[in-house]
C-alpha cells in the first residue's frame, strides 16, 4: 500500500457535484492498492497513519499526532499511486489491484483506522470521479509505502 498523507486545514470530496465528505483540521489520505497487499500492511499502516506526530504542539514543534489533536480523516482510493513511469510517457498501473481485491482491502483499511483513531473516518466512493479539494497546512506531506517498512 502507498499512502499520500496530507496535513489539512480542510478537505472535501465532491462527486457528482455532492459533498460526500468534507473535515476541518485533520488529515487527508490517498491510498493505493496492489495485489501484494495484505492484512499486514493494514494494520501497520493503519497504526502509523493515526500516530504519525505531524501537528504542532504548544511551543509549535511537530510533536502530536492526529489522534492527540482530535483531528479527523478522509481516506480515497488512488489507484494512481501504484503507476509505473519506466517506460514511455504513459502510466501503466499493472501493479494496482483490481476492484475484488482492492475494494475488501480498501474497506479494511478503513476500518483499521477508524478503529485506531476511535472515531469515524469519511470516505471517498471507490471508483467513482471524485473531485478532492484541500487546504494543506505547512505545507505537510508524507509518503509512506508499506513495502519500505523496514
Amino acid at each position: 500500500m502507498i499512502a499520500v498523507i496530507q496535513r489539512v486545514t480542510s478537505a472535501a470530496v465532491t462527486i457528482d457535484q455532492h459533498v460526500k465528505a468534507s473535515i476541518g483540521a485533520g488529515l487527508l489520505v490517498l491510498v493505493g492498492i496492489e495485489d501484494a497487499d495484505t492484512a499486514e500492511d493494514i494494520t501497520w499502516l493503519s497504526g502509523k497513519l493515526v500516530n504519525l506526530r505531524i501537528f504542532n504542539d504548544a511551543g509549535g514543534v511537530m510533536n502530536l499526532s492526529v489522534k492527540e489533536q482530535g483531528g479527523d480523516i478522509i481516506v480515497v482510493s488512488q489507484f494512481t499511486l501504484q503507476a509505473s513511469t519506466k517506460k514511455g510517457n504513459r502510466p501503466s498501473y499493472i501493479k494496482a489491484a483490481k476492484p475484488p481485491v482492492a475494494v475488501p482491502l480498501y474497506e479494511a483499511f478503513v476500518k483499521a483506522v477508524e478503529a485506531e483513531l476511535g472515531k469515524a473516518v469519511q470516505t471517498g466512493e471507490f471508483g467513482a470521479d471524485m473531485k478532492v479539494s484541500l487546504l494543506n497546512d505547512g505545507p505537510v506531506t508524507i509518503i509512506m509505502d508499506t513495502k519500505n517498512k523496514v
